[in-house]
């Protein structure tokens, strides 16, 4: 079955472009546009898409609060962001909001066509730069929002075996590495950070990092790091 995607963007131009790109795959079909985000809100709702490929600057509502919505919701599709604006707060809001991947416009069309595929097998997307800043921002404590003692507290109930799969996918760690981490398999491996997932409530591993590096259970730089 193709995979459905809605393309949300303010200028139909660009809007066209990326769903010619996509409709050309076999495996994929447009099956909406929007020009706004109350727009993309409304028709994700109907047309229940996959993956909605989600631009952050958008009149009526913004991509990011669309995207809160969307990704709010029950069976939500995944979200794509992209952005022409490589700018940090759009990162970090963007992945707060519930998004799997973040990119920039001017990326090639096979890797757009990659990230869509990524996105809707659950997995996560992001820029190698973005990834770097991210990880650098809480190094030095300067996210966007950052206040001392403002993170979350870690949740009840998390056995050692967990909070240390939490570390090693903070790490940038693949399910093959974990795996040679605990001396198991890799498909255990993904069977335990589904469990994971499902019990912090998180919908894919950049919320599960980003958690990570706010619980303190993930550092810079650690072994392995993929940045």
């Amino acid at each position: 079955m193709s995979l459905r995607v809605l393309v949300v963007d303010d200028q139909g131009v660009v809007r066209a472009g990326f769903a010619a790109v996509i409709d050309a795959e076999e495996d994929m079909a447009v099956v909406g546009e929007a020009g706004a985000g109350d727009e993309a809100v409304r028709l994700a709702g109907e047309l229940a898409p996959d993956v909605v490929v989600m631009d952050v600057r958008l009149p009526d509502l913004d991509g990011i609060a669309a995207t809160r919505i969307i990704t709010g919701r029950e069976n939500a599709p995944r979200v794509l962001v992209l952005t022409a604006f490589d700018l940090d707060a759009y990162v970090f809001e963007a992945l707060r909001a519930g998004a799997s991947g973040f990119l920039l416009k001017d990326v090639p069309a096979a890797e757009l066509l990659r990230a869509i595929r990524v996105v809707a097998a659950g997995e996560s997307v992001l820029t190698p730069a973005a990834t770097r800043r991210l990880i650098g921002h809480y190094a030095s404590g300067t996210r966007p929002g950052f206040r001392p003692g403002s993170g979350p507290h870690e949740p009840a109930g998390l056995t050692g075996r967990e909070r240390y799969v939490l570390t090693l996918v903070a790490s940038g760690l693949d399910d093959v590495e974990i795996a040679g981490q605990l001396g198991t398999t890799a498909g255990t491996v993904r069977s335990d950070v589904d469990v994971l997932l499902r019990k912090l409530g998180l919908r894919d591993r950049v919320q599960a990092t980003i958690l990570a590096y706010d619980l303190g259970l993930a550092r810079p730089n650690l072994p392995g790091t993929h940045i």
